[in-house]
This record gives structure tokens, C-alpha cells and sequence, in this order.
């Protein structure tokens, strides 16, 4: 896919409009921005837009599918810090860190099953400890993946206690199903921290929240969020393929 001179020019323009805006919503929640990371998701747009962007400084990038970032990690340089946010089957997530050395965080663990696979692959081939978020439905909807909010603190100690070469890092939610959330759902996600971290006695500064998206970001920073994920507030509407008729 082709880029023009003018779209990598405004994903600039757009990167910084939203980092100006995570720092405005940091000051009103008593934070610095640097601490709320921005993870650019960069879903079904191309290497050169994504290099635009690192290019202009920012490191951490975001993909929802394994076959993206198996296609564009390999283009680009490898001190990018690769977050897989989509779902994460178990067939694939062998290949997902054999192929992407540089991932740095899965933050869609949902399960027992996918957090022993993370970890039996990592200790296999021998790559540092793997950073991981337990993802929580927050929304109650049959059609999001994540734990129930009561389930969460079984599935963080798992990870924990249970796997040596994970390093539990947080939690994450998605939101509701137009990818926004209502306040509900990030007091949701932080009762679950506060839950999270009396179980596995750690402090609220080792247990990330990524709630907040390109709708809702500076309201999920607000109440307390450290990790947000936008893409098309950066990078522009998602471009799909469009389906064959006969």
C-alpha cells in the first residue's frame, strides 16, 4: 500500500495532538506523562506510516493480529517495543515469539491454557521473561474475550506463582462493543487492581491498567489508566480489504 508525503506528514501532526492530550489528562489525574505509555496500534495500516512515526521518536507499537506483526516486525527497526492486544490462540503463539524477538508485552492473556503456553514457549527458547496483562471483560458481553472481573485475581496469581517466565504486569480491558467504555468500566478494572494487589501483595505501581482507546483515552488516563492503545486517532480510519462479489 502506497503512502503519500501528506498522510505521513499528518500521522506526525496526529501523534502529536494525542501526546499533547495524554499530557493534559496526566496533569488533571495528578501524573507526569510519562507515566501513561501510548501504544500506537498500527492495524491494517503499512510499514511506512508506522516508520513515520518511529521516526518522529515514539517506540511502542500495537497489533491485534499475529500475521501483522509477523509481516511488518521484520521491516522495521528492532528497538520498537511490540505489543500484541489482539486475541492470542494457542497455535500460534510459538511462532508469535520465535518470530517477533523484540515483542515486548502480550496483553490479552485470558486463560490458564495461553498463559502456560506463553510461558513453557519463553523458557523453550530461551528469550527474557515475557511481560503479560491479564485481560478482564469488563463489559459483561459475550462477544469480548477477558476473564470475569471475579475471576481475575485467580488468573493473576497464576501467572505470578505458576509462570516463572511471565512477568505479571497489569491488567487490561476493551471496553464495550463500539470500542468505547463508560466510566463503569474503568472503575471496573481498577476495583480489580485494587483486588489483584492485596492477593498477590504488590503495590499499585506494579499492576499497569491499559483501559482507553482512541474514543476514550483521556477519560480512561483520568481514572488511572497507564497504558493506552489508539490508532485511529493517530493513523487514520482502519483500511480493510474489501470483499469480492461474484
Amino acid at each position: 500500500m502506497a503512502t503519500s508525503a501528506a498522510m505521513e506528514a499528518s500521522v506526525v501532526t496526529s501523534l502529536r495532538t494525542v501526546l499533547q492530550r495524554v499530557q493534559q489528562a496526566a496533569e488533571k489525574s495528578g501524573r507526569r506523562s510519562d507515566q501513561v505509555r501510548v501504544v500506537a496500534v498500527s492495524k491494517t495500516k503499512p510499514v511506512s506510516l508506522i516508520r513515520r512515526v518511529y521516526d518522529d521518536g515514539h517506540r511502542c507499537f500495537g497489533e491485534n493480529y499475529v500475521q501483522e506483526i509477523f509481516d511488518k516486525a521484520p521491516q522495521l527497526p528492532d528497538d520498537i517495543e511490540w505489543h500484541f492486544i489482539g486475541h492470542l490462540q494457542s497455535n500460534k503463539a510459538k511462532s508469535l515469539l520465535a518470530s517477533v524477538p523484540n515483542l515486548a508485552m502480550v496483553e490479552t492473556v485470558d486463560d490458564e491454557k495461553i498463559a502456560d503456553r506463553l510461558n513453557r514457549i519463553v523458557g523453550d527458547i530461551g528469550r527474557k521473561p515475557l511481560k503479560v496483562m491479564v485481560q478482564v471483560n469488563t463489559s459483561g458481553e459475550e462477544s469480548k474475550f477477558g476473564v470475569e472481573p471475579a475471576a481475575c485475581v485467580e488468573l493473576a496469581k497464576h501467572v505470578k506463582l505458576a509462570c516463572p517466565n511471565l512477568e505479571f504486569s497489569g491488567l487490561m480491558t476493551i471496553g464495550m462493543l463500539d470500542y468505547t467504555s463508560t466510566p463503569e468500566n474503568f472503575r471496573t478494572l481498577a476495583d480489580c487492581r485494587t483486588e489483584v494487589c492485596k492477593a498477590l501483595d504488590i503495590t499499585e505501581d506494579q499492576c499497569e491498567l491499559s483501559m482507553g482507546m482512541s474514543g476514550d483515552f483521556e477519560q480512561a488516563i483520568e481514572m488511572g489508566s497507564t497504558n493506552v492503545r489508539i490508532g485511529s486517532t493517530i493513523f487514520g480510519a482502519r483500511e480493510y480489504p474489501k470483499k469480492e462479489t461474484n
